[in-house]
């Protein structure tokens, strides 16, 4: 599941014993619009923070140093988490957050608000590069996502490791671009992995936030 300040963007699949058979992606107005879905997504990794510091200083939370390590290169791709604060109070200032951030507030305070404990028995945090390194092998990937030379690796990683995932990568959707689409997907490939209980997860020993939820990424 990929956010922009516009929409959701949901890519999900069927499974059923060892198939797995991509449905078109959606675009869905709300975070409360998908996890009201009936029936309910088993699974579901989002790119968005789950978990925050009171702090208002800029640190990284423990997952995401680590995920920036085993990232390498593309380690800049996993930023600063704003403070519980900076999410819930309109009012506070937002000096330090760079302008992505600024701009996703509202989904974030989307997700923050209607996260519960029990909910991280169903809704994980992601990254679609951690997923691409998984995939991979642990190997990060060569070319920047934004680039033709990064389109055509993910686009080939995605199809050897999914079948039937060009339901979701050709898809024409209005105002999203191919690597939302890739993204997409490769929360997915993820979200199975974590229905499966074969998904990794970092740190091991997660950090817990002052709302008890845990602060880690699933892959």
């Amino acid at each position: 599941m990929v956010p922009s300040a516009s929409a959701w963007l949901v890519a999900s699949a069927k499974i059923a014993g060892a198939t797995f058979a991509p449905d078109e992606p959606q675009l869905f107005s709300s975070f409360m619009e998908i996890i009201d879905q009936r029936p309910m997504f088993d699974s579901v990794v989002i790119n968005v923070p789950i978990g925050y510091l009171d702090s208002d200083d800029l640190h990284l939370r423990t997952c995401d140093r680590i995920a920036k390590e085993l990232l390498g290169a593309r380690g800049n791709v996993i930023t600063h988490t704003p403070s519980r604060a900076a999410i819930m109070d309109p009012n506070h200032t937002h000096e330090n957050l760079d302008a992505v951030t600024i701009m996703m507030l509202p989904r974030y305070r989307e997700v923050a608000t209607e996260m519960a404990p029990y909910r991280q028995r169903q809704i994980y945090q992601g990254h679609p590069e951690l997923s691409f390194l998984e995939m991979n092998g642990g190997v990060p990937m060569k070319h920047g996502r934004f680039t033709g030379a990064g389109h055509n690796e993910r686009r080939d990683l995605l199809i050897h490791k999914m079948q039937g995932v060009e339901r979701v990568l050709d898809v024409e959707i209005d105002r999203v671009r191919w690597h939302h689409l890739q993204e997409a997907a490769a929360l997915m490939w993820s979200a199975r992995r974590a229905f499966t209980r074969t998904a990794r997860r970092i740190p091991l020993d997660p950090e817990w936030d002052s709302e008890g939820l845990r602060m880690e990424y699933v892959y």
